[in-house]
């Protein structure tokens, strides 16, 4: 892998380009800003519950920020790669990194959580919960386990939203496009946190903490990586290093989630101005060499009066000097990533050199992600998810449909009747998956009351 070799436009499906005014990468950005799945995002939780009367963030508005950040990152990365890395007379691969990388990144950070589902991580966990729970139910005679292979099942029950984008971005759905959105290799590769099968998940390595594509999109999957030139780790299982740009669509992710999810958690009144405040100017003064400068922006706090523009003027220099930070180690850092030799995150390593960073995280954990609010919507969650799959995985695995099987089965829109195509029940299971994990937070609620008979009064 080079930098010159490690991007591409083709697309998953026809490949054809078009004659107009925009390059490929800024198509990936628009097609996504316009797909149903990406607006959906919309009412899916982020961390606080959804709606309320204080605006807190959703996962669309996450993505859209994220994309800023990503698009800044590229920007710079991309100047410095076009001055350093590339050959002069290389003009492909110089107008790539002046004017286009900046448009693969941002377009990555759009879709880095169009697979997640309802409720935020909860809606992960419960999928695969039921899975792990549930797999000695018998359907027909058969316990739910006996029906897959034991990479399909791995799949089920570590059920991973970061696997779930890949296959929302490709899979051709029933009435749909047979290329899925049709995104460049370059876009894909650059959410694919986790090059690797779900049997080959190995927390000891970052890479390999989660998985990044099903079974099913294996072979999409091995195709990026060879059109690519990703590097193979092993032959005997399918795991690769990760692609160089996944490092600064992961970078813009942990940046926005860790200094935002603060933000929100001031506005609602969790953690007061001043711990806020005192949080994101530690990281300012860790991360910042000219003290001067962290005085003028401390004498600019001070100067403002509303309590939440004063803390969003914060964040914002927060969020600014962490992006520069950040670019600034992929720099130090190319050759070990282009090779796929280094081991770290941009950020883990800007927090390893920065106490404050360590305590903003250890003060989100203990103040933020365990607030009674997040509890509440996470364990909603879980029982809300919990029950269509028990409405719909056994009635897709039996091959005779009676009854409340057959009533629930008219539930499920065409797109995602791909179960009544295929023989094979991990795939009329996807379909099902492909279905709920779709949901926003707000249709799976209301679809939970009206199937549980909680609002039966509004069928009749």
């Amino acid at each position: 892998m080079r930098w010159d070799n490690c991007y591409a436009d083709k697309r998953t499906g026809t490949g054809k380009t078009t004659q107009i005014p925009r390059t490929e990468y800024q198509r990936d950005f628009d097609r996504l800003i316009f797909a149903s799945s990406f607006r959906r995002l919309q009412n899916k939780t982020q961390v606080f519950p959804l709606p309320g009367s204080t605006f807190v963030h959703n996962r669309l508005t996450h993505s859209l920020e994220v994309s800023c950040v990503g698009r800044s990152l590229g920007t710079i990365i991309g100047r410095h790669l076009s001055k350093h890395d590339i050959g002069q007379n290389d003009e492909e691969s110089q107008q790539f990194y002046q004017f286009d990388l900046s448009s693969v990144i941002a377009a990555a950070c759009l879709a880095h959580d169009i697979g997640n589902p309802a409720f935020g991580h909860s809606g992960e966990k419960a999928i695969s919960n039921y899975f792990v729970s549930n797999k000695d139910f018998i359907i027909e005679g058969r316990r739910l386990r006996t029906f897959f292979s034991d990479a399909e099942w791995a799949d089920l029950v570590t059920f991973e939203g970061n696997a779930n984008a890949l296959r929302v971005l490709t899979h051709p759905y029933r009435d749909k496009p047979s290329s899925g959105m049709g995104l460049t290799y370059s876009t894909l590769a650059s959410i694919i946190k986790y090059p690797c099968e779900a049997t080959a998940i190995d927390r000891k390595f970052k890479h390999r903490k989660k998985y990044g594509f099903f079974q099913s999109e294996k072979n999409t999957f091995l195709d990026i990586a060879q059109e690519l030139k990703m590097h193979r780790e092993v032959e005997d299982q399918i795991i690769f290093k990760r692609h160089p740009y996944v490092y600064l669509v992961e970078a813009a992710d942990d940046i926005c989630y860790r200094i935002i999810d603060m933000e929100d958690a001031h506005r609602l009144g969790i953690i007061s101005k001043e711990r806020t405040s005192d949080a994101l100017l530690s990281i300012l003064k860790d991360l910042s060499s000219n003290k001067n400068e962290v005085d003028e922006i401390q004498r600019t706090f001070n100067s403002v009066r509303d309590p939440n523009d004063s803390i969003s003027y914060l964040r914002a220099k927060t969020i600014n000097a962490l992006t520069n930070k950040s670019a600034e180690i992929f720099i130090q850092n190319k050759s070990r990533i282009i090779n796929g030799q280094y081991h770290n995150t941009l950020v883990d390593e800007i927090e390893s050199n920065a106490p404050s960073m360590k305590d903003v995280m250890t003060l989100s954990i203990d103040e933020i992600y365990n607030h009674h609010s997040v509890i509440e919507i996470e364990i909603t969650g879980f029982h809300v998810m919990s029950h269509l799959l028990s409405l719909f995985v056994p009635a897709v695995l039996r091959t005779t449909n009676i009854g409340t099987d057959r009533m629930a089965l008219r539930l499920i829109p065409f797109q995602f009747t791909e179960y009544e195509t295929s023989d094979s029940p991990y795939i009329k299971v996807l379909s099902v998956v492909d279905f709920i994990s779709g949901m926003t937070d707000a249709y799976a609620t209301e679809f939970y009351r009206k199937t549980t008979g909680i609002d039966i009064s509004k069928h009749v």
